[in-house]
């Protein structure tokens, strides 16, 4: 039955058996260096561990018999915790942003919109654009199509569409991506 191991707060690495806590007769056994031994009872096995001043982990448990491994256990679960981190440190976080406006913004409201979504492309985050129809407005959603299509020109050496506008409630929706070095 494993335990589960709650390190920093957010990483969880599954706890494997190790020593007593190993229950099968026979395992299949593998020593530090890796060679496979072959199969053993589980006493022999934790006698040599014990001899060697290691552990006994299981590190196959669907195996029949289980693959038992001696080797320092607490050296591999601290080796994952930083393999762990380090992969995390490698992830790249995209956040999205948005940008709202009507459909009969003007000329100059309309670059400054589209001068900070540049910026937030730079910067490599998406970016929601809507267009949000109220009253009778709603009835002219072609208007609205323009100003996206305008945006898209002002835009389109920083971003690409990634998501066509399509209507969702009263607001007219699209999402840019920026454009990749291969892109540019």
């Amino acid at each position: 039955m494993p335990a589960f191991l709650i390190y920093g707060g957010a990483t969880i690495i599954k706890e494997l058996q190790i020593n007593e806590a190993i229950r099968e007769q026979e395992v299949r056994l593998i020593d530090e260096d890796g060679e496979q031994i072959g199969v053993v009872s589980r006493r022999h096995a934790l006698d040599l561990a014990i001899e060697k001043r290691l552990d006994l982990v299981k590190i196959a448990p669907q195996a029949k018999p289980p693959v038992c491994r001696i080797m320092d256990y607490g050296k591999y679960r601290y080796e994952l915790i930083k393999r762990e981190k380090e992969s995390k440190k490698k992830q790249k976080v995209i956040s999205i942003k948005e940008i709202r406006f009507t459909p009969s913004i003007e000329d100059h409201d309309l670059r400054t919109k589209a001068n900070q979504t540049i910026g937030f492309l730079k910067r490599g985050d998406r970016v929601k654009v809507s267009v949000r129809f109220r009253g009778r407005e709603l009835g002219h959603t072609e208007l609205g199509r323009e100003v996206l299509d305008n945006f898209v020109e002002l835009i389109s050496d920083n971003g690409v569409v990634d998501k066509k506008p399509k209507m969702e409630g009263r607001s007219m929706v699209m999402f840019l991506n920026p454009k990749n070095e291969k892109e540019q």
